[in-house]
């Protein structure tokens, strides 16, 4: 008996460590009891507690760890308010912090992980200043901030940041000049400051080796550093100067790049360097010298040459195709007599009636013998369509490895296909799947630019809620793009297509993905530089991924889509495109707001199924959105009645203002975007759904109209 109370004894010593901590250090279970506690105990959180639990060996949702320490935590989309709490610098071991797409609101904390490689905060509503001590991750690489409401200026020490590759502080409310200790980020290649209101210049950032940089929607004044005009750069929307010697980055070590107008330069010019001296503005100032005087002459004998036109033009006639006599062929023929009588008499009216169109009209010589007229039009510019340069961070298929990776294009691969072209699953030898969309080739036929163009424009889109761009082929006349894959297919396909395996969207989720989409727009309308039409936003282009966040594909394609009425789904476009084919962003929300009613309401924009009058969603729907019996049984019947009454009433608001007939009435995407974070917030605070009884329903309206 004895022996069996020591052996109890010993069991209890043993597990009770791993019952309190388990496999996690103390310090990063307490870290994580408090950050749960200051974000109001989430429910969607699963596994995570208010204290104790063990967050390694428990598996809490979004965290990874390596041994006891905690390495990653990843919780984007998912609703979350409140705070961050501040026992964040326990959590030594973190190296990559996501928490973007919530609702968190407030200043963000100052003890922040302190050896991070990633911290992704963006569209989180975080106010206030951003914290200093942003300067004592010295691993960081990866900074995005965007999309929240910081403001005042930059107060980090950017000198200790040394690894920092991309920085992403666009949208929000950022002021004065940008800190000297910019200059320190010598691995800094991608930088977004656009829509904030940062003043004075950007000399700061002339000698980094950024490859891309948005700048827009400031307000910057000064030039383009030299080095900065040949990236990838945005820059509309400030107060630029212009003139002819912009002065260099600050750094330079020559003397005649410290030069900053003409004055300078001629000082330096004469101070007795010898060649050495002439600055940048002195041989500016040269060469526009030599070619004003080029100009000049060239116009003088272009005038002697209209009075006096060559033999070679005389056989030309403006009604037929050019072709040029060789000179000696010309004197013997009887037009050039004709001509030449003509010319020697007083008729001078006619002659420069009949020749003065030659001279305006005539292209090239094809004889191209050395002449007065082969001069002439030699100095004319040549207009050469050069490649586009593709950024570095899309790789370069070939067809080879394409027909391996999608056995040949076969049917069994094929996932998709719409006006563009098919798509195709793709795997790899590294076991990496991808998406393959393969452009229909009579499209590009009748494109203005060349397909590389198109894939550098697609290459700047970078947003959690675009498809990214992977890679692209060009080969034997073959034009593909390469994306990443999303194997939970389309919200179409979710909606629409019965599938044994796949279960219904819960209403929180279409809230979710109703938000991310409108995400997705609000970035290409109200962030990028020119703004995107996506021109073809419908729920096949909605991609879907392991955790159901949506991803907007087609980004950046509007100019292949078919031209003419037939290209136009008349059941899913803004009345405005259906009567002109013209797309504005205001087009875009209206595809939005269908998009919504198909979340809503489960059923296909245009479904022949159902009686003619309900045909038509939004000619169905449109009517019924204020009214709450009727929207009540337009719901999904697949929701099963477990939806918030008043989140749905709000969700029915939005699509009435997108779904508007006049584009003027109709709201932009920010507007959208703030009104569902609203509705996601509210949700948050009373998580309450639809019964039977009538008692509930109530008590459910009166405590929500409270919210």
């Amino acid at each position: 008996m004895m022996e069996l109370w020591r052996l109890l004894i010993i069991s209890i010593l043993v597990l009770s460590p791993s019952s309190i901590n388990g496999d996690t250090d103390q310090a990063d279970a307490s870290a994580l009891n408090g950050m749960f506690t200051s974000m109001n105990n989430p429910a969607q959180l699963t596994g995570w507690t208010a204290s104790g639990g063990d967050p390694c060996g428990q598996s809490w949702k979004g965290v990874t760890c390596s041994g006891s320490r905690v390495t990653q935590i990843k919780l984007p989309n998912l609703g979350l308010t409140g705070s961050l709490g501040y026992q964040l610098q326990s959590l030594t071991s973190l190296t990559d912090f996501d928490l973007s797409h919530n609702n968190f609101g407030g200043s963000l904390t100052y003890n922040l992980p302190p050896n991070l490689q990633r911290l992704n905060l963006a569209n989180c509503s975080f106010n206030g200043q951003i914290p200093y001590s942003i300067s004592l991750m010295k691993p960081l690489e990866h900074l995005d901030l965007s999309h929240n409401q910081f403001n005042g200026q930059l107060t980090v020490d950017y000198s200790q940041l040394p690894s920092l590759s991309t920085m992403d502080l666009s949208s929000n409310a950022l002021t004065g000049e940008l800190p000297q200790t910019m200059s320190s980020l010598t691995s800094l290649n991608t930088l977004y400051l656009q829509n904030n209101q940062f003043t004075g210049t950007i000399d700061v950032l002339g000698t980094l080796p950024l490859q891309n940089l948005n700048v827009a929607n400031n307000q910057f004044s000064g030039w383009i550093p030299k080095q900065l005009q040949n990236i990838n750069l945005q820059k509309g929307g400030n107060s630029w100067n212009s003139g002819p010697a912009p002065p260099a980055p600050p750094g330079s070590q020559n003397n005649h790049h410290k030069s900053g107008n003409h004055e300078k330069s001629s000082d330096s010019s004469s101070s007795g360097n010898g060649k050495s001296g002439l600055s940048a503005g002195a041989i500016v100032g040269i060469i526009m010298a030599i070619l004003l005087v080029v100009a000049v002459v060239g116009f003088f004998l272009f005038k002697r040459r209209i009075r006096r036109p060559s033999p070679d033009l005389e056989k030309v006639d403006i009604n037929k195709p050019f072709v040029a006599p060789a000179s000696d062929d010309v004197q013997g023929k009887p037009e050039y007599a004709e001509l030449k009588s003509v010319h020697s008499s007083s008729s001078i009216n006619t002659l420069t009636l009949d020749t003065a169109p030659i001279v305006t009209l005539k292209p090239p010589p094809l004889d191209r013998n050395k002449s007065f007229d082969d001069e002439d039009y030699s100095k004319k510019p040549v207009v050469t369509k050069i490649p586009t340069p593709v950024p570095n961070n899309v790789k370069s298929y070939s067809i080879a490895d394409l027909q391996m990776a999608t056995g040949s294009f076969s049917v069994e691969n094929l996932i998709g296909e719409g006006s563009i072209g098919r798509v195709y699953r793709a795997q790899f030898d590294d076991g990496k799947v991808l998406a393959v969309k393969k452009i229909d080739s009579s499209l590009l036929a009748n494109h203005p630019g060349d397909f590389t163009e198109i894939v550098a424009s697609i290459s700047k889109l970078h947003h959690p809620n675009v498809t990214e761009l992977v890679g692209y082929c060009s080969e034997h006349g073959q034009h593909l793009l390469i994306y990443e894959f999303h194997k939970n297919g389309s919200l179409h396909e979710f909606l629409h297509l019965d599938d044994e395996y796949s279960k219904p969207l819960t209403w929180n989720t279409r809230v979710k993905i109703a938000l991310g989409s409108a995400r997705a727009l609000e970035y290409l309308h109200e962030v990028c530089s020119p703004s995107v039409v996506h021109q073809n936003f419908k729920s096949e282009n909605i991609l879907l991924d392991t955790e159901l966040n949506p991803h907007l594909s087609d980004c950046g394609l509007a100019s292949l889509h078919p031209n003419g009425n037939q290209a136009i789904n008349h059941n899913a476009c803004a009345p405005e495109v259906a009567d002109s084919g013209q797309y504005t962003l205001k087009s875009d929300v209206y595809s939005f707001g269908v998009v919504m009613l198909e979340l809503l309401s489960g059923r296909k924009p245009f479904d022949s199924s159902f009686p003619r009058a309900e045909q038509s969603l939004v000619r169905w729907a449109t009517p019924q959105l204020h009214d709450i019996d009727a929207l009540t049984k337009m719901v999904d019947p697949a929701l099963e009645g477990l939806y918030p009454v008043k989140s749905l009433s709000r969700f029915a608001d939005v699509i009435a203002l997108c779904v508007q007939p006049e584009p003027e009435f109709r709201p932009p995407m920010s507007e959208v975007v703030q009104a569902l974070v609203r509705l996601v917030q509210r949700a948050n605070m009373s998580k309450r759904t639809v019964g039977n009884a009538a008692r509930q329903s109530e008590s459910m309206d009166a405590n929500d109209s409270v919210n």
